[in-house]
């Protein structure tokens, strides 16, 4: 990214999440369901993360009328919308994809009653301290955030890390978890690959083509964007460190 001129936090953030060591950790079933019962608020509050950017970018209001961005960044925008809300699943259904999470979740019998729960109340002492970081930082940046901070924190904790850390959890599952219980994740392994596949083939170029549009030549909001990636990348270091503890 040309305009970014100080990457060597975010480069080595984004190698260490994509490989942290939590996920050569999850050796058996019970320890994918941890996993899971976490990483489901990520795959939650991404979407508020997402909206902000719908509404901000497109126009979602009545009367209708023309975005004020460049049409390029407009489809760009709703095209992720279309896949990350109504996806295609293995069955050629639609289904956005923190339904299909959570269908992976009680496939593999984890427990959904706390992210359920959450989406309920918004209880946020309910949650563990990495959890609430987390899901309280991205909420907020989703509600008061600068448009081009929610970008960065889109790209470069979202879409951006996301081929390259699911690559490493697909290979370290496929190499830990005993051959006969590897047919009992179907879903959750279709999640992964899918992601793999729309993020790091479509989905990542867009957000880093919106976030481009959006910060342009303005070294300011350039900063501004890195400092917003650099903490979306800890804490999501900081979300695995904690799964991690409760693996030993």
């Amino acid at each position: 990214m040309e305009s970014l001129t100080n990457q060597a936090d975010l480069i080595a953030l984004h190698k260490s999440v994509s490989n942290h060591s939590m996920y050569n950790k999850i050796l058996t079933v019970n320890d994918l369901k941890t996993m899971m019962e976490t990483h489901v608020f990520a795959v939650w509050d991404f979407m508020s993360l997402l909206k902000r950017l719908q509404r901000e970018i497109t126009c979602v209001e009545l009367p209708w009328k023309p975005s004020p961005y460049p049409s390029k960044l407009v489809r760009l925008i709703n095209e992720i919308v279309l896949a990350e809300e109504s996806d295609l699943d293995q069955n050629s259904e639609p289904i956005d994809h923190f339904s299909l999470y959570l269908k992976a979740m009680n496939e593999l019998g984890a427990k959904t009653q706390k992210i359920k729960n959450f989406l309920e109340v918004q209880d946020f002492d309910k949650l563990t301290t990495a959890q609430r970081n987390f899901v309280q930082y991205n909420l907020e940046l989703a509600k008061t955030g600068l448009l081009h901070e929610v970008a960065a924190a889109f790209f470069f904790g979202r879409e951006k890390l996301i081929p390259d850390m699911f690559t490493t959890i697909i290979a370290d599952l496929e190499k830990n978890i005993q051959e006969k219980d590897q047919g009992l994740f179907p879903n959750l392994k279709y999640y992964l690959h899918r992601h793999i596949e729309i993020d790091g083939n479509e989905h990542g170029p867009m957000a880093e083509g919106c976030l481009s549009i959006l910060c342009g030549n303005d070294k300011q909001k350039w900063e501004e964007a890195r400092i917003a990636g650099i903490k979306s990348l800890k804490l999501r270091s900081a979300l695995w460190d904690e799964v991690e503890s409760s693996l030993y």
